[in-house]
């Protein structure tokens, strides 16, 4: 009996040797190969679950060429490209509609022309160019990216002033068209207005092709520019209001400018009659609202000069003497 379990501890043990010998390096090879093509085939099956997951979540970014930021990321099937695709226009529609013109939280990239002008030493002081945004092209643009993502460049329209640093000496040479308006010297509030919003306009240089904008050269009429109560017409009534009497400064422009050939885009007349110009001849202006606006569609550019006397405001448009004929109204 004795004998018999010392046999079976021997075999036992001679199991358990054979055990602790552990494995070949073949077998340790081929078991790393496995485990290797294991690995492969799951990060292949990760890659494949990734890529139909890029194509579920179809993106467009929208960028600005100017910067090539991204200022706008859009996901279509999230906006119902596949299940509504009008539905979808629309809100493109309207994003490209907030894009360029802005809401009551953004501002558009569109920007009226900030016209240059010339110094008292005939300098040129910079404005800025004239920035539209594309809004059908741009819808266009996002439409057709939509099926598969990608990215979209806005189709933004970016205009200099229309005129050459050659012609700036000469621009004054040649009055061409003028107009004056007269004043009671003793409306001091008044009359500075007048005076502020004339002093606004003077040296302005407008380009051929250029978009001329009365709130946008003047700017705001309030009293940290110096602007002053004074009587004003709103609503065919008589009141006071700060920068009263500016409306005459954007009449006599228009009474000079309208013996050019150039385009009216924008002018209101007074709910009342005005004194200083024949009745339909006036042109008024309240920042933020009504505007005088004008296109310049000759094929020259001139140069607007104010001067502001004791009771009278002359508007003079003045061009290079090679130019003069050509901006004659026909």
């Amino acid at each position: 009996m004795k004998k018999q379990w010392m046999v079976a501890l021997f075999m036992l043990c001679t199991i358990g040797l054979f055990g602790c010998q552990g494995k070949s390096e073949n077998e340790i090879q081929q078991e790393q190969e496995v485990q290797g093509l294991e690995q492969e085939q799951k990060e292949n099956k990760q890659a494949v679950t990734y890529e139909q997951k890029q194509q579920l979540e179809t993106v467009v970014e929208i960028i600005d060429p100017s910067t090539n930021a991204i200022i706008q990321t859009i996901s279509p099937n999230e906006m119902g490209y596949e299940s509504d695709v009008p539905s979808y226009t629309k809100e493109i529609e309207q994003l490209a509609k907030v894009l360029a013109r802005g809401n009551g939280d953004t501002v558009g990239y569109d920007q009226r022309m900030i016209l240059d002008r010339m110094d008292d030493n005939g300098k040129i002081i910079k404005g800025s160019p004239l920035i539209v945004l594309k809004e059908k092209e741009l819808v266009d643009r996002i439409l057709e990216a939509s099926a598969s993502g990608g990215k979209v460049m806005m189709p933004l329209y970016i205009t200099e002033s229309g005129y050459y640093l050659e012609d700036i000496p000469y621009l004054a040479e040649t009055v061409v068209a003028s107009y004056t308006t007269y004043f009671n010297n003793a409306d001091g509030g008044r009359n500075k207005n007048i005076e502020l919003s004339a002093k606004a306009i003077h040296n302005v240089i407008v380009g051929s092709g250029d978009y001329f904008s009365f709130n946008t050269v003047v700017g705001p009429r309030d009293e940290e520019n110096g602007y002053q109560p004074a009587p004003e017409i709103i609503n065919k009534k008589l009141v006071m209001g700060i920068g009263g009497g500016v409306c005459q400064t954007s009449s006599t422009l228009f009474n000079a400018v309208d013996r050019l050939p150039i385009k009216f885009v924008e002018r209101h007349h007074h709910s009342l009659d005005v004194g200083y110009v024949p009745k339909g001849r006036d042109a008024t202006v309240s920042y933020g609202g009504l505007d005088f606006r004008f296109h310049n569609t000759s094929d020259v550019p001139f140069l607007i000069q104010s001067i502001y006397g004791k009771n009278f405001l002359t508007v003079e448009i003045r061009t290079a003497e090679k130019y003069v004929e050509l901006l004659k109204k026909t």
